[in-house]
């Protein structure tokens, strides 16, 4: 049986890019939905190319230069992703990252990458995500809708109810860790969720954390 070689395992992150300068070079479908994924996450997104499609070119919320990537502009930014399609010009820009520090998605090119983009499901707050370190984002596709289908809006509302319920736990305890996590989480508490019913699903995460009804009450004197 042939084993794949191994490769070192990437850091899993979510980055805050909130009003940090992202830079996308390139201007074409590709480079559409990585400027999408940028402003949705707060970015300060600056693109680069001679010409773009209406999805960059009528989009108010970036600064659009009307002209050719300019060598080192790079380091002038937190965080870039190069999508020309000209091996040329996606080349120099890694290379001027590489210099600069700066962080590279060059896209469709896991060599020239120093981050790479998984496929996520979001409902709110809750992401979820899988990822092939680059080696295949049709695979991280398809797992994604195979795998994710059954994640709705009653896992987004549960992770309402248990961040409330964590607060609380660190209140009375002193920290939010516990083991009792694992096992009061369960496809039973998903499903009374689902049903509408949030105090009995919050009234269980209480219990099973080991949490009591309502405020300790102080012993008369």
């Amino acid at each position: 049986m042939w084993d794949p070689p191994v490769s070192p395992s990437p850091y899993p992150v979510n980055l805050d890019l909130t009003g940090r300068r992202a830079l996308v070079v390139g201007a074409g479908p590709v480079a559409a939905r990585k400027v999408s994924g940028l402003l949705e996450a707060g970015a300060d997104v600056t693109v680069v190319a001679p010409t773009a499609v209406a999805e960059i070119a009528g989009e108010s919320g970036l600064r659009w230069h009307e002209r050719p990537y300019r060598r080192g502009e790079v380091a002038s930014y937190r965080l870039a992703v190069t999508a020309t399609g000209d091996t040329e010009v996606d080349s120099q820009v890694h290379r001027d990252a590489e210099a600069a520090g700066v962080w590279l998605n060059s896209a469709d090119d896991p060599e020239r990458c120093t981050f790479t983009l998984p496929a996520v499901s979001r409902h709110g707050d809750l992401q979820v995500t899988v990822s092939t370190n680059g080696n295949s984002p049709a695979i991280s596709r398809w797992l994604r809708r195979s795998l994710f289908d059954d994640i709705g809006p009653e896992h987004s509302t549960l992770l309402a109810l248990a961040s409330e319920v964590r607060a609380e736990l660190c209140e009375a305890t002193g920290t939010s860790e516990s083991p009792a996590w694992d096992t009061v989480l369960d496809d039973d508490l998903v499903e009374t969720v689902r049903r509408g019913d949030l105090d009995a699903a919050r009234q269980a995460l209480r219990s099973g954390l080991g949490l009591t009804e309502g405020p300790t009450l102080e012993p008369a004197p």
